[in-house]
């Protein structure tokens, strides 16, 4: 393992002129925000060796690098899931490498479904910490010591200083952000009303497919992490209604341009 991300880390090292310190994995129907990335340079997955190849629609499968907020930044546009057939070193496999290039922060977005009865579709959500119920843990198996510890700490899994200053953007630019507990869940299916129920009752806000595993092995190698959620479905009793996929990239388009903003304004200040 230490050597496959090594490989893989030194192969991006020589295809970057000057490594970022900041990483953002766009996700579903957030692919778009890599237009705001000045002067980038794209790097498909399928040139990187031993990148997993993303097959989700949304996702495009590239390493974008450039500037953002006049800062260098390294965007993943598409990210890898569970219910791929991935396993979750596979999944996380993009983290171990970012941290090898020394990154030392890492910002996560997707596309939730919201549980909490004051969300609107098209909210923005920020983080505050999550309930992992994937099936397999990214930490599973044997440790490397030069990769983390073998018990990490979890209790502040979201960067509290990156929160703060996340709110208080936010509150500058009058952008409405929410905040809860995000559940991470193997998917590919959307919830059924009782599923909605029962992870709303267990202590979640909003639940998606992503997201829970790369925090976790971000957390484990030291990083900060920043992440947002935004609302394209809801599972609030009274409020269920069938959804699609194509729905829920639609819903993620039109809050894009709040995202952008928020993000481009933390990358300026950290």
């Amino acid at each position: 393992m230490l050597k496959t991300i090594k490989q893989t880390a030194d192969y991006l090292a020589n295809r970057i002129s000057e490594v970022p310190n900041t990483a953002i994995i766009l996700g579903t129907g957030l692919g778009e925000l890599a237009r705001e990335i000045e002067g980038r340079e794209e790097i498909p997955y399928t040139e990187i060796p031993n990148f997993p190849v993303s097959t989700v629609e949304g996702h495009s499968g590239k390493l974008i690098i450039g500037t953002l907020g006049g800062k260098r930044v390294l965007a993943m546009q598409g990210r890898f899931h569970y219910y791929e057939g991935y396993n979750m070193k596979e999944v996380t496999f993009p983290i171990r490498v970012f941290k090898a290039l020394g990154i030392e922060y890492l910002f996560v977005s997707n596309a939730a479904g919201g549980m909490n009865s004051s969300f609107d579709v098209g909210d923005i959500m920020l983080i505050e910490d999550h309930i992992n119920l994937f099936p397999e843990h990214p930490l599973h198996g044997k440790n490397y010591n030069e990769l983390g510890t073998r018990f990490p700490d979890m209790s502040e899994a979201y960067n509290r200083k990156l929160r703060l200053l996340a709110m208080e953007i936010a509150k500058e630019k009058d952008i409405k952000l929410q905040h809860g507990v995000y559940i991470g869940l193997q998917g590919p299916t959307f919830e059924t009303p009782a599923e909605y129920n029962f992870l709303r009752i267990i202590g979640g806000d909003a639940v998606g497919m992503s997201t829970v595993p790369e925090v976790i092995v971000a957390n484990h190698a030291g990083m900060k992490v920043l992440a947002f959620s935004i609302i394209t479905d809801l599972g609030v009793i009274g409020k269920i209604v069938e959804v699609s996929h194509e729905e829920v990239q639609e819903a993620a388009k039109i809050a894009q341009p709040k995202m952008a903003e928020i993000m481009r304004t933390i990358i300026q200040r950290i």
